[in-house]
């Protein structure tokens, strides 16, 4: 039977995967307080993590200089957000999760250390790229191909092209559910008819069919891309 071990250091794991996604966003310069807000925590605790994991050498830490993640820290950052979203993947395919439910669960399941338990569920699931929500997995040599990279918001998408949604921005339980409530998911076809000069509502068709309008606040919060351009 496969011994699983839990790592006693799920905090250190959720601080370096907090780094990896604000260095992610684009943020050069990462300080106390970026992470302090992305954590949900203090300032002063942010402090006393960072350097346990400097003398860990899992990240490069100077007081004024901010903070960035060693070659060591990236690789478990990743490995974490590969377990994360191979989880989720697992729950909604799976199990039959809704895709509004999975970031909890997945969360905890996240720290479950067997790489053979995570290569075994990438393999049954036959190697996905993305996860429920569009977010791209990193394989197992931490290698990730975004789709991203060439989407842009819904709200700036050009007019009458055909677009496939391919991920969202916004995770929070209530915008999936509107989401999923709409329709609005990603693999989902949809093309911008177009913008009302008051306040930037969208007028959509979804999957060729389905006519409907959306905010310029919703908008923002939707990744496109033109379809056929994802693998």
């Amino acid at each position: 039977m496969t011994k699983l071990i839990l790592m006693n250091t799920f905090t250190e794991e959720n601080y370096l995967k907090a780094i990896y996604k604000i260095a992610e966003e684009g943020d050069d310069f990462i300080t106390t307080n970026d992470i302090a807000g992305k954590m949900n925590t203090k300032a002063a605790s942010v402090t006393d993590m960072l350097r346990k994991l400097s003398a860990k050498k899992l990240i490069k830490y100077k007081k004024y200089y901010g903070v960035a993640l060693t070659e060591n820290g990236k690789k478990v950052a990743l490995n974490i957000i590969r377990s994360h979203r191979l989880w989720e993947m697992f729950l909604v395919k799976t199990l039959k999760f809704k895709w509004d439910e999975v970031h909890d669960v997945a969360e905890q399941l996240e720290h479950v250390r067997s790489e053979k338990l995570v290569k075994h569920i990438d393999k049954f699931l036959n190697f996905p790229k993305f996860d429920p929500h569009g977010d791209p997995i990193p394989d197992a040599n931490g290698k990730i191909i975004s789709s991203h990279e060439k989407s842009v918001l819904l709200s700036e998408a050009k007019h009458d092209k055909n677009l496939v949604i391919t991920g969202v921005k916004d995770h929070s339980v209530s915008f999936l559910q509107l989401m999923e409530k709409s329709g609005i998911v990603p693999g989902s076809k949809i093309k911008v008819k177009a913008v009302q000069p008051y306040d930037k509502s969208l007028s959509l068709v979804l999957n060729g069919r389905k006519k409907m309008f959306v905010s310029n606040q919703i908008a923002k919060n939707i990744l496109v891309a033109n379809a056929g351009g994802r693998k």
